[in-house]
């Protein structure tokens, strides 16, 4: 039986990911207070179109979504008690850019007097952000996210997004007389009104379009997020869980992680509630998120895949295509299509796979894609019977943001575990929400073009687990055996360029180490947002959040 939830109480984005397949278009707004009168009001007529996490069919899915988020400083243009504020997380009232340290944002090595242009490549609402200097637009308070249907066969929206967000346009406009903005500073040249979003759409033989789990890189991405008690009705629970749960044993196998890591007020792994500020009820069913928008330099990952595959060729006595493929599978741990390299370690397996169920006939790829990745088979692995990362490298992009059971203290480095469970992993997960931005059907790229992904990660604890994750598994690497070598697809590789792909002993391919990473994705800003439930928007909309 699983934990019931007041489901009308959670913002929708939390329990559900809008996705590629439901929601692939998306836009981002964000939001500024000039007072608290306003901004009370503006809250008041937001609520009751917020999207909450009711359980919904096909039929009556809303054709657009909204959900609302507020920054530190937001909830003090609230008028919030000052008891509530000082309560909250350390990291969220500093907000993304006082952690750029942490994040890897900023050469930990450098002052900041060492160190001023270190955001200049920052989107301009993400620079003017935070910041006592005089700028046109000034912080971030508000974050608003709309998720739209597209038409059939196509990559553009249904009417009703352009609807709402005209109706978001004359509430701050008219209704509230421009006493609470739109920032209007997005995109790398500053103009856009908000951040735009979408999938990556496929075209068909008969033109059409479909939206794709893809991101520009080619890879797929969004298969593995967490499962938690409460987040699926009984009967689909028991599915969904397989590889996304936590490993308990071979008895009981996957189960949901604790509530309380990704809801405020139930407990979490560890038994306890979650720290959360006075009154209870304001922080009951909320979460925080992180906001950042991930720039993609797909020209520079071609060219530096192109020349270690020249090399790794050379080495393995293969083509350069397969060594490019496989190149890009040990860096991430799937092969691009999202095939686990822990249960298809080799090229030759994953083609047999891609011919067996109908991969690489364009008549059937798309179906059989999609029943592959939404089944258990692309998600139920473990760690724990490749330790040394024979089949899947130990710093791969997979293994570092989602250790399973390879971090399991009992583990031997020179043999297996059966009993290795995800004790250590299970503290750590993050919810991953967000879509690609830029171009909607794949192309050439480069790094100049505008493209990436919008991460959004929901959680409990910022600091507990993605400031976690980013720092000590994306940004280094001592629980993987690899030194100070960061995530060969995510990490920085200013200093450290090397990736090794390990070889067992027993078999006739030699190591191979990757040294000429260059850093694939840069942050172009963001910042830390609390999700208050339906109860925290009515306290707030009202004025009387009491501490006491």
């Amino acid at each position: 039986m699983t934990r019931e939830l007041n489901l009308d109480d959670i913002q929708g984005n939390i329990v559900r990911a809008y996705g590629r397949y439901s929601y692939p278009v998306a836009r981002y707004f964000f939001l500024q207070f000039e007072d608290t009168v306003s901004a009370r009001a503006f809250v008041d007529a937001v609520r009751p179109k917020v999207t909450t996490a009711q359980r919904w069919t096909k039929e009556d899915m809303p054709p657009v979504t909204l959900n609302i988020g507020f920054t530190f400083w937001g909830l003090w243009n609230l008028g919030l008690p000052t008891r509530t504020l000082q309560q909250m997380p350390s990291e969220f009232i500093e907000g993304m850019k006082a952690r750029a340290f942490v994040l890897g944002d900023k050469d930990p090595t450098l002052l900041d007097s060492d160190d001023q242009g270190w955001q200049a490549h920052w989107d301009p609402v993400w620079q003017e952000n935070r910041t006592d200097k005089p700028r046109p637009n000034g912080d971030v308070h508000v974050w608003i996210s709309m998720n739209a249907h597209v038409k059939p066969g196509t990559d553009e929206a249904v009417p009703e997004l352009e609807e709402q967000t005209q109706w978001l346009r004359d509430l701050c406009r008219k209704t509230l007389k421009g006493r609470v903005r739109i920032l209007d500073s997005n995109g790398r040249g500053g103009d856009q009104e908000y951040q735009q979003a979408s999938a990556i759409f496929a075209t068909l033989p008969d033109g059409s379009k479909v939206a794709t789990p893809k991101e520009h890189f080619g890879f797929t991405d969004g298969i593995g997020n967490p499962v938690f008690d409460g987040q699926f009705a009984d009967q689909l629970e028991g599915d969904a869980v397989i590889g996304r749960g936590k490993w308990m044993d071979a008895e009981k196998g996957w189960q949901p992680l604790a509530t309380g890591e990704f809801l405020l007020g139930h407990p979490d792994e560890s038994q306890e509630l979650p720290p959360t500020a006075m009154p209870p009820e304001f922080m009951q069913n909320g979460s925080f998120m992180v906001y950042r928008k991930l720039h993609e330099n797909v020209g520079t990952f071609k060219e530096v895949l192109a020349e270690e595959a020249k090399d790794f060729a050379a080495t393995m006595g293969i083509s350069e295509a397969e060594a490019n493929v496989t190149l890009q599978a040990k860096m991430v741990g799937r092969w691009p299509d999202g095939v686990p390299l822990s249960k298809v370690p080799t090229y030759d397996a994953w083609v047999a796979l891609a011919k067996e169920r109908g991969f690489d006939n364009p008549e059937t790829a798309g179906p059989a894609y999609r029943e592959y990745l939404t089944s258990k088979e692309a998600r139920d692995f473990l760690f724990g019977d490749d330790i040394k990362g024979f089949k899947c490298p130990s710093g791969a992009h997979l293994r570092r943001v989602n250790t399973r059971d390879y971090l399991d203290p009992q583990n031997d480095p020179d043999g297996t575990n059966p009993d290795a469970t995800t004790q250590l992993n299970k503290r750590r997960r993050i919810l991953r929400r967000g879509l690609p931005y830029g171009p909607t059907t794949p192309g050439a790229g480069s790094d100049d073009e505008e493209q990436g992904i919008i991460f959004m990660a929901v959680c409990a604890s910022i600091f507990r687990q993605f400031e976690f994750v980013q720092q000590q598994w994306i940004e280094y690497g001592l629980d993987f055996n690899a030194g100070n070598n960061t995530c060969p697809l995510v990490g920085s590789h200013k200093t450290h360029t090397r990736h090794v792909i390990p070889a067992d002993p027993s078999g006739d391919t030699p190591p191979y180490v990757m040294n000429k990473l260059k850093s694939f994705v840069e942050t172009r800003g963001g910042d830390y947002f609390f999700i208050p439930s339906l109860t925290a928007l009515r306290l707030m909309s009202m004025g009387i959040v009491d501490p006491t």
